[in-house]
């Protein structure tokens, strides 16, 4: 499985003990996103879900809005070293009049599994335009459910329990008087990449604008993880841990809750605190 590798490694013990065994690593692997013919990015990701990842990259940089301005997606010519396909390339082809992304964005140079914007050409290209506000969203969440998400999404993360070395996303409804329904879990090395998978299968099956959904994070919230949610429509973020200062201050211009430190008994609410109740 790609996903995960077995791996022999030596334990060593303060104690002076030495045994060896085996260890399972997370994958980690190129994917390269094409967009009629042309390569728009190389990220590094953990195997699987490619397509999802794909749309939700695309999604991100405000390229698509919507399933049907997709003609097709698929894997890619590719092959390794062994003559065997490789599954690291994803084909885009848009459909027709819908405007292909500005190449001069094109993020040429290499983009780590841990920073989504490092390859930006530009930092004033950080900033994207969506089609959706998140401000007028009436979603109220009960305080017991923000507080459930985070357990919920660790129950979830079946590479995390072998690996120990993935991030994951998950994707909450949230309806009157109900619990949370869960939607779409992913996991990935990349924090990013693991958020881009759970908003491109959200476009994939015709979900956006996530009104009335959280988007709960396995770890850090940065101002790019917010920037993505706010282009899905996305009006509520939690994270388990910290935010960043930018990223609060782009939750609070775009009208979004942010909380961080959600650990189960407690909850830091930096912005949109009105849509916490109870």
């Amino acid at each position: 499985m790609r996903a995960t590798r077995r791996h022999p490694v030596v334990r060593l013990g303060a104690d002076g003990s030495r045994r060896r065994r085996s260890d399972t690593l997370a994958g980690e692997e190129p994917l390269e996103v094409r967009v009629g013919g042309m390569s728009l990015s190389v990220t590094m990701r953990t195997p699987g879900d490619d397509v999802d990842l794909a749309l939700g990259f695309l999604l991100s940089e405000g390229v698509l809005r919507s399933p049907d301005q997709v003609a097709t997606v698929g894997y890619g010519p590719g092959v390794e070293a062994d003559g065997t396909r490789s599954y690291n390339v994803v084909e885009v082809t848009l459909a027709a009049g819908v405007p292909a992304p500005d190449l001069s964005l094109e993020r040429r140079v290499y983009t780590s599994s841990s920073c989504g914007i490092c390859g930006t050409s530009s930092i004033e290209a950080v900033r994207k335009t969506t089609r959706y506000d998140v401000a007028d969203d009436d979603l109220r969440v009960p305080l017991a459910e923000v507080l459930s998400l985070p357990d919920r999404l660790r129950e979830r993360q079946g590479v995390f329990d072998r690996t120990g070395g993935v991030h994951a996303a998950a994707l909450f409804r949230v309806e009157d008087d109900g619990p949370a329904e869960l939607l779409c879990v992913r996991e990935d090395v990349g924090r990013h990449n693991a958020v881009d998978k759970v908003l491109g299968w959200a476009l994939r099956t015709d979900l956006l604008p996530a009104r009335r959904c959280v988007l709960q994070l396995s770890g850090r919230a940065s101002f790019e993880l917010v920037q993505k949610a706010q282009m899905a429509g996305v009006p509520v973020l939690a994270a388990v841990s910290a935010p960043s200062a930018l990223a609060v201050d782009l939750a609070a211009e775009a009208g979004m809750t942010l909380m961080g430190f959600s650990r189960g008994d407690s909850v830091n609410v930096y912005t949109g605190g009105d849509r916490v109740v109870g």
